[in-house]
C-alpha cells in the first residue's frame, strides 16, 4: 500500500495533518474551491520566497493562513509591510469575490523552513528548473543527491519520466540512496511531484526524502 499512495496521506494523524482544516455542513464545495484558489495564488505570488506549502484553517469568521517559506524575510518585508500587502491582496482579489459571502478576518502567518534541502517540494522544483534550463539529467541527480544527503537525510529517491534530454523515446530515470521505507508509518517521508515543461514536452519529477529525526 505504501508504494501506491501519497506518503503524507498514509501518515495523516500520526506524523502529518491536513493542509485545510475546517468543518462545513452545506457549502463544502464552495469552501474547497476557495481554498484551492487561495493556495494557487499564494504559491504563484510567493514563488521567489521559496514557498513550499500553504495551510488554511477556518473558524466562524476567521481565516488563518500559514505559509511555509525558505526566505521568510522576502514575505514579511521591512516592518511587516509585506504581510500587510499580502493581506490586502487576498482581501481585494479573493475574499470579496468568494461564493460563501462570509466576512473573514484574515490572519497570515509565515513559518520558515529550517533546511530547504530536506523539503521534497523545493527539491523537486529545483530539479524541474534545471531540466528546463537543459542541464544534463545525470548531473542534476548527482548534485541533488549530494545536497540532500549532506543535509542529513536518511534516504532519497528521485524518479524522472518523459523525454529526458530531448530523446525521441520517453524513458524513466531513477536514483535511490539510503533507505526510503514507504510502508513504515512512523518514518517521516517528505514527498512531492513537480512537472518540468521543456521544449520537447513534460518531464515528470517525483521526489521522496526520508527525513532525519528531529532532536
Amino acid at each position: 500500500m505504501g508504494q501506491k499512495i501519497n506518503p503524507r496521506i498514509l501518515r495523516l494523524g500520526a506524523l502529518s495533518t491536513w493542509s485545510s482544516r475546517w468543518f462545513a455542513d452545506k457549502n463544502y464545495k464552495d469552501l474547497l474551491l476557495e481554498d484551492f484558489k487561495i493556495r494557487k495564488a499564494l504559491m504563484e505570488r510567493l514563488k521567489a520566497a521559496g514557498i513550499s506549502e500553504v495551510e488554511i484553517e477556518r473558524s466562524i469568521n476567521n481565516l488563518k493562513i500559514t505559509a511555509y517559506v525558505s526566505k521568510p524575510g522576502m514575505v514579511i518585508g521591512r516592518g511587516g509591510t509585506g504581510l500587510e500587502d499580502l493581506k490586502n491582496y487576498l482581501q481585494r482579489e479573493f475574499i470579496k469575490k468568494l461564493k460563501s459571502k462570509a466576512q473573514y478576518k484574515i490572519d497570515i502567518k509565515v513559518e520558515p523552513i529550517k533546511d530547504p534541502n530536506l523539503d521534497a517540494y523545493l527539491v523537486a522544483k529545483n530539479i524541474s528548473e534545471q531540466l528546463v534550463r537543459r542541464l544534463p539529467a545525470k548531473r542534476i541527480l548527482v548534485s541533488t543527491q549530494e545536497k540532500v544527503m549532506g543535509a542529513g537525510a536518511k534516504g532519497l529517491r528521485i524518479v524522472l519520466a518523459g523525454r529526458i534530454g530531448g530523446a525521441e523515446i520517453a524513458r524513466r530515470e531513477k536514483l535511490q540512496v539510503g533507505t526510503v521505507p514507504l510502508s513504515t508509518i512512523r518514518e517521516d517521508i517528505s514527498y512531492a511531484s513537480y512537472p518540468a515543461l521543456t521544449k520537447k514536452g513534460y518531464i515528470g519529477v517525483k521526489v521522496w526524502i526520508h527525513k532525519p529525526e528531529e532532536k
